[in-house]
């Protein structure tokens, strides 16, 4: 397949690498340092220039490619490079684009813009950001098969039961598997006899009921029931996340600065309680009992000022705090620092456009730490490895460090386990190390 991607930003590199391997690949860009750091990292030919200009795309060969993917910072720009594209031929286009009337927009006209598939950047942080907060103690979370299989990932924090323990001794769930392990930066596949220790990254898949039990497990106490949580920003992203948990049932509060925006707000959100004020302000703070809330979202405008709130939340008691991080390089800095989960929208972005341009066996795909696993939700059919074996007999035939999460079939959740025969039309999730991805969606 032909891909040409309009922007080597964060997003637009991240899948190039992820398709460079498989497909033939063109990254278009106007700035000169990202266009040459590109060229020397990855396999794939670069040009310097305006992906909404036809002649730059004509130069990108537009008309033989497949799929055109633009993914720029500017929603204009990759609406417009969608569009010139469809002028020249016949390709499946797919728009990034941050402001959520586009989207809007988009979906009610069934399809603009010559723009085949749209993704959200703002939406998809804000449901990114409240998966996170309905599960304790996790760092991400993502859904598959329909939202049968839940995958999380949590670290095991000080005081916690689960720490010193094996898995063996600490899984005790039907409907769980522990998927992998991350330490001192190296991918553990943990067997029974691995003892789980305080700061170690568990990546779980399981069903909904189990992950959620074992949250409770790792972090007791951190019930999320009937949360209360506080958001601090007015930004775009913190409405979606008041929306959605709007939608759950819950009443967030909002803090925004500046007055009008907040008038607004309060006009927009009728099941959040909209304050104007500095969340900074240590009065205000106590006034109105912001250390008593169960959850703080951080969704401001920068992330100096993501962290400051966060760590201000902390420090007057909110046990747990979620952040925006618009600079992926920082994630492992806010997490480090001590701030509950850091969320970067360009990651859960790239996350989203990646799962399109897999096979068409590959229904879901989530990234893990920043590229370093992926988890594959995979349709078998009658030419995988699997089909119609016990998975200890054909585990043999799949890379090292995989692991079969969990398997659904007539939408019914089953559990792997060595003697489970895997038949065709299941829906396997699969655990894989960013080195063996290949292999397994090939061959499973």
């Amino acid at each position: 397949m032909r891909v040409v991607i309009v922007g080597a930003g964060q997003v637009g590199s991240s899948i190039a690498a992820s398709l460079d391997a498989d497909h033939e690949v063109v990254v278009v860009d106007n700035d000169a340092e990202r266009v040459e750091s590109l060229t020397y990292s990855l396999d794939v030919l670069t040009i310097e220039g305006d992906g909404a200009s036809l002649a730059t795309l004509r130069e990108a060969e537009i008309g033989e490619a497949d799929l055109l993917i633009a993914s720029t910072d500017d929603d204009e720009t990759n609406i417009v490079a969608c569009a010139t594209a469809k002028t020249a031929s016949d390709a499946f286009t797919v728009a990034r684009v941050k402001r959520t009337n586009y989207l809007e927009t988009w979906q009610e006209a069934g399809g603009a813009f010559g723009v085949d598939f749209m993704v959200c950047t703002n939406l998809l942080a804000a449901e990114t950001m409240v998966r996170v907060i309905g599960l304790p103690a996790a760092r991400d979370v993502d859904v598959f098969a329909e939202g049968r299989v839940m995958m999380a990932e949590f670290c095991v924090p000080e005081g916690s039961p689960v720490a010193g323990r094996t898995v063996a001794e600490a899984d005790h769930f039907p409907e769980l598997t522990f998927a992998a392990m991350l330490r001192d930066g190296d991918v553990v596949i943990p067997k029974g006899e691995t003892t789980i220790e305080v700061g170690d990254e568990l990546i779980v898949i399981g069903s909904p009921e189990n992950t959620r039990t074992f949250a409770s497990d790792l972090a007791p106490g951190r019930d999320e029931d009937g949360k209360d949580v506080v958001i601090v920003g007015g930004s775009e992203i913190a409405v979606e996340a008041a929306r959605l948990l709007e939608d759950r049932g819950l009443h967030p509060r909002l803090v925004e600065r500046d007055p009008d925006r907040a008038r607004e707000l309060a006009e927009l959100l009728a099941g959040t309680t909209v304050m104007a004020s500095d969340a900074t302000d240590q009065e205000f703070l106590q006034r109105e009992h912001i250390g008593d809330a169960d959850v703080v979202i951080a969704a401001l405008g920068s992330d100096e000022k993501n962290l400051l709130a966060s760590l201000l939340a902390t420090r007057i008691g909110v046990p747990r705090t979620v952040a925006l991080v618009e600079t992926a390089e920082y994630t492992d800095l806010f997490e480090a620092v001590g701030v509950g989960a850091a969320i970067n929208p360009r990651e859960a972005t790239a996350e989203e456009i990646i799962r399109l341009t897999r096979d068409g066996e590959t229904e879901n795909v989530a990234i893990v730490d920043h590229d370093r696993a992926e988890v594959l939700e995979i349709e078998i059919g009658d030419d995988s490895v699997l089909a119609g074996r016990p998975i200890r007999e054909s585990a043999a035939d799949l890379p090292a460090r995989v692991t079969i999460g969990a398997i659904t079939r007539n939408g019914e959740f089953v559990t792997p386990r060595g003697d489970t025969v895997v038949k065709v039309g299941d829906h396997v999730v699969v655990f894989a190390e960013i080195d063996a991805i290949d292999a397994v969606a090939s061959q499973v």
